[in-house]
C-alpha cells in the first residue's frame, strides 16, 4: 500500500535533532487567553470589583495561584484563593462549553505531528479538569502525555513541567522544541534547556539565543522545528 503521507526524512524522530515537541495549550493551540480575562473580569465584577486593563498582562500565562492571588491583592477582594480558583474554572469551563476557537495553523501542525509520529506533549499551566476538556477537542489522539499545573510542585514559569513533560516522554529536554505564546511559558521552557519557538498572544516577546520568534502558528511546521533545533548545533 502506498502512504499517504508525502515524505520528509524520517518519520520519527530517530536520526534528527529533534525528538520531540512540547506544545502550551492557552494562546498557543486554542484562542482562549481572552476567554480566562473575561472569566477573571466577571467573577470579580460579582464580587463588586472592576479590573484594570493593565493587569492582563500581568495574569496571562501564569499558574492559577499566582494570577488569582494578584487580583485578589490588586483588588482587596475578601474572597481566599481556593475559592477564586473554583469560580475562575467554573466559568471557563461554561465559556469553553459553547466555543472553543483553535489558533490558526494548530489543527494542520497537530495533523502534521501526528502523522510523521513526533512524540508530541501538552504543556499547561491550566489544572487538569481544563485541559481534559480542550483535549476533547483537539484530539487526545494527538498527544503522548499531557501535563497540567496542578500536577507538578511548581509551574509556569518554573522549568517543573517541561522537565515533567522530557521525563515522562524518555527525551532529552536539550532535542525538544517548544511552543509557547507568553513571556512566562517561554522562560519554564528555557529554564528547563528547551528550544523555543514564540508565538505571542498578548504581550510581545523579543528575540533572544535560543529562541525564535514567528507572528503566527501557521508558519510553524515540522521542517520549521527541526530547522530550528539544527541551528543550536
Amino acid at each position: 500500500m502506498t502512504s499517504t503521507v508525502p515524505a520528509l526524512g524520517t518519520r520519527t524522530a530517530e536520526g534528527s535533532a529533534l525528538q520531540a515537541v512540547f506544545l502550551d495549550m492557552d494562546g498557543t493551540l486554542v484562542d482562549t487567553e481572552g476567554f480566562w480575562w473575561d472569566v477573571e473580569k466577571e467573577v470579580f465584577a460579582s464580587l463588586g470589583h472592576t479590573l484594570d486593563e493593565s493587569w492582563r498582562h500581568v495574569v496571562v500565562g501564569g499558574p492559577m495561584t499566582r494570577s488569582a492571588g494578584f487580583l485578589i491583592e490588586a483588588t482587596g477582594a475578601d474572597i481566599g484563593l481556593p475559592e477564586l480558583t473554583v469560580l475562575l474554572n467554573d466559568g471557563f469551563e461554561k465559556r469553553i462549553d459553547h466555543a472553543l476557537p483553535l489558533m490558526p495553523g494548530a489543527a494542520r501542525l497537530l495533523a502534521e505531528l501526528s502523522a510523521y509520529e513526533i512524540p508530541t506533549a501538552l504543556v499547561s499551566a491550566s489544572h487538569r479538569r481544563i485541559i481534559d476538556q480542550v483535549l476533547n477537542t483537539l484530539g487526545h489522539r494527538h498527544f503522548a502525555l499531557s501535563i497540567a499545573g496542578d500536577e507538578v510542585p511548581r509551574t509556569k514559569p518554573h522549568p517543573d513541567p517541561y522537565l515533567a513533560a522530557a521525563a515522562g516522554l524518555g527525551v532529552d529536554p536539550v532535542r525538544c522544541a517548544v511552543v509557547e505564546d507568553t513571556a512566562t511559558g517561554v522562560a519554564a521552557a528555557e529554564a528547563a534547556g528547551c528550544r523555543v519557538v514564540a508565538v505571542p498572544s498578548v504581550g510581545p516577546i523579543a528575540p533572544a539565543a535560543g529562541r525564535t520568534v514567528v507572528p503566527s502558528l501557521e508558519v510553524v511546521d515540522l521542517t520549521f522545528l527541526r530547522g530550528v533545533m539544527t541551528e543550536m548545533r
